[in-house]
């Protein structure tokens, strides 16, 4: 199967698959020398990584707003929000918070030549001034106890959170209970049967 194919089988546009072959082959480009995914994941790039980070799809603001993507590494999912973005023209102002330098060089790298508006930060993300941000999102960061103090930092008052999770959702929701007071709507991905989208919303300290 191709690129071309898988994403055409998710239903985007002509214009975004485009920008998602040639993410995928940027990808593929600079992961070598920088790993910005595992060798092994490189085969399934566009069937994992990517169709994962789509399902974000659903979630873009339809007026202009601020999202952060937290810890974004090497795009996911920022650069593929970014993408899907390009083509809404709603005016979202698309914030990549990336401590690595190399992958924040590539994150960079990928905005200029695939011509999306976002701006990378190089820097922790409890470093970083708050950005007031209705959506928060992150895949692969930390577990959500963490997440939701890094979200905490950065969001806008009535901001919710998007975080890809794997199959240990429920037992990091009871854990970050423990300190935290939130609603959370846990979605089935459609990439693996065992993993959540959650989104979290009216976040305030337990």
């Amino acid at each position: 199967m191709t690129a071309d194919s898988v994403f055409y089988d998710l239903g985007v546009s002509r214009e975004t698959r485009e920008r998602l072959i040639a993410y995928a082959a940027l990808v593929r480009k600079w992961s070598p020398a920088i790993n910005l995914v595992s060798k092994s994941d490189l085969e399934q790039l566009e069937t994992r990584h990517i169709a994962d980070s789509l399902q974000l799809a659903e979630f873009l603001p339809n007026a202009p707003g601020t999202w952060a993507d937290l810890g974004s590494g090497g795009g996911f999912p920022g650069i593929v929000v970014a993408i899907l973005a390009a083509e809404q023209e709603n005016g979202l102002d698309l914030h990549l918070v990336e401590s690595d330098q190399r992958k924040a060089a590539f994150l960079r790298t990928a905005g200029r030549e695939l011509d999306l508006s976002l701006t990378v930060h190089c820097t922790r993300v409890e470093q970083l001034a708050s950005l007031g941000a209705a959506t928060i999102s992150a895949r692969a960061l930390a577990p959500l106890t963490d997440l939701l103090t890094y979200a905490h930092r950065h969001l806008a008052p009535g901001g919710r959170c998007v975080f890809l999770k794997g199959q240990t959702y429920e037992a990091e929701i009871d854990e970050a209970r423990r300190t935290w007071q939130f609603d959370v709507d846990a979605r089935q991905s459609v990439t693996d049967p065992a993993a959540r989208i959650l989104l979290v919303s009216n976040l305030t300290h337990a």
